[in-house]
C-alpha cells in the first residue's frame, strides 16, 4: 500500500532491547495526506528501513510504501503503520536503496 503526502515532521529515533535481547531502533515520520480532508498519519520505520528517510527533508512531498497490521491486547486492537520505503515525489527509484552495493 502507498501513502502520498507532505512530510510534516521527522520524530526522534527511538531504541531499546527486545525481550529476546536484540537491540532495535525506529524512527517515525508525520505525513499529511492530501485530499478534501487532510489527515495526518504517523509511519514508523524500523532498523535498516530508516535509511530511506535519512535524507528526506521536512516539507517534501513523498510517496511512502507501507504495511498495515493490527494486534489484540487485553480485548483491544492496536494498529501499526510500518514504512518500508520512502521517496520524494518525482524522484522515486525502483527497489530499495542499498548503500552496501559494490558499484
Amino acid at each position: 500500500m502507498e501513502i502520498t503526502g507532505k512530510l510534516i515532521k521527522k520524530l526522534d529515533i527511538e531504541g531499546g532491547i527486545s525481550k529476546s535481547g536484540k537491540e532495535w531502533q525506529k524512527q517515525s515520520i508525520l505525513v499529511e495526506q492530501s485530499g478534501e480532508y487532510s489527515k495526518e498519519v504517523v509511519i514508523s520505520f524500523f532498523g535498516d528501513k530508516m535509511k530511506s528517510i535519512r535524507d528526506v527533508q521536512e516539507g517534501s512531498e513523498v510517496n511512502v510504501s507501507i504495511n498495515l497490521s493490527s494486534r489484540e491486547f487485553n480485548g483491544k486492537y492496536y494498529h501499526n503503520i510500518d514504512g518500508w520505503f520512502c521517496a520524494v515525489k518525482g524522484k522515486e527509484t525502483v527497489g530499495i536503496v542499498n548503500d552496501d552495493m559494490p558499484f
